[in-house]
């Protein structure tokens, strides 16, 4: 048997989370970006969408995710294969297909614009320090409050509200990550909007969160 301390691939390139930030986007293989907003200390994960959305300073997508007409806020942590914001089909049509919307590829006329622009109104909104873990669906118009965590698996058909956490399919509510009060504190710090200079200065209070809203509630 062969030790090996390490090896990569002639092709290897680093995974999510082993190369250095910054104040440019980081994007690995594979990644499509369309009409979208970026923030600074970001990274995308290979092979995924991000079309007409924004990803806030901080947040990252792990990897084969697929976003689309959705505001992501800081620090949000997106795991693989998590799809947001899934292309609802015309049902009171006669038919489900996209032959009525995606006509040109059909033959049949321009694209039906009124209804990609009805995609667009049901946009989803993803607060900031959010978890969604492994094969969430957040379906469109769904709005996920600041705090929360989804567990992998969910499909997430109804808001969640901050600081909640929320399993199951259809994704239900099954108990708060902090107590009220706690909660309550760290909304009114908001300290995901905090500059790089004072983050970076209190960074050691982020491990204790009953000191640090003692610390820093007003």
């Amino acid at each position: 048997m062969k030790h090996i301390a390490h090896y990569a691939a002639p092709d290897f390139a680093p995974a999510l989370g082993q190369q250095p930030l910054g104040d440019e986007p980081v994007f690995h293989s594979g990644v499509l970006i369309h009409d979208s907003h970026l923030g600074a200390w970001t990274e995308v994960g290979a092979n995924s969408w991000l079309v007409e959305s924004s990803l806030d300073d901080y947040s990252y997508t792990a990897g084969d995710n697929q976003i689309i007409y959705t505001r992501i806020g800081k620090f949000s942590n997106i795991a693989s294969h998590v799809r947001i914001n899934p292309g609802n089909h015309p049902m009171e049509r006669v038919t489900l297909h996209h032959i009525t919307y995606r006509r040109k590829q059909y033959g049949l006329g321009e694209d039906d614009a009124s209804f990609f622009d009805w995609r667009r109104s049901h946009q989803c909104v993803i607060g900031h320090d959010t978890w969604l873990g492994h094969n969430v669906i957040v379906m469109p118009g769904v709005t996920i409050g600041t705090g929360a965590v989804v567990g992998s698996g969910a499909v997430v058909t109804k808001d969640v509200p901050p600081y909640m956490i929320a399993v199951g399919v259809p994704a239900r509510i099954v108990r708060p990550r902090f107590p009220e009060r706690i909660s309550e504190k760290l909304l009114q710090i908001a300290w995901w909007d905090w500059d790089r200079a004072t983050l970076e200065a209190r960074f050691d209070d982020l491990y204790d969160v009953e000191a640090f809203v003692e610390k820093y509630s007003s």
